[in-house]
């Protein structure tokens, strides 16, 4: 992987739809989010959806997929993230992604790639790192 890159992104749409019996336990929901994103990965209004578990003590974790348009260090094309993470009950947020296998299109064929991230509670934006580098095409083929 190339050395660590950075950038920042702002979440510009969050709705969140409960799923199953309004507890105050543990209890699931499915989210619909976009993302706009800033520095080495530029796409605005993402697209992502997210399945969250809240636990018991406000505590939690979530899974989903994230589509972006834009580019990447310069690169023009398309690409999907699969994102794993967690949270506090103070409402913070550590969350991982990576670049899913053969998603890139255009530029950004072959795009390879792992980052993360902490959102604080009161952070209108939420700083990331992202390292990542292209395959080598198949000098077989």
């Amino acid at each position: 992987m190339h050395a660590p890159t950075s950038g920042h992104f702002v979440n510009s749409r969050w709705e969140e739809e409960p799923l199953g019996p309004d507890a105050k336990g543990p209890r699931l929901a499915r989210a619909s989010v976009a993302n706009t994103f800033t520095g080495v990965i530029e796409a605005a209004d993402t697209t992502c959806a997210y399945a969250i578990a809240y636990a018991a003590d406000g505590g939690g974790s979530y899974a989903g997929m994230q589509l972006l348009v834009g580019r990447v260090a310069g690169r023009e094309g398309s690409l999907l993230l699969e994102e794993r993470g967690s949270f506090g009950a103070d409402g913070t947020v550590r969350g991982t992604f990576e670049v899913v296998a053969g998603s890139g299109t255009g530029e950004l064929s072959g795009l390879r790639g792992t980052g993360g991230f902490t959102h604080r509670p009161g952070e209108t934006r939420s700083a990331y790192g992202f390292e990542h580098d292209f395959a080598e095409p198949d000098a077989a083929g």
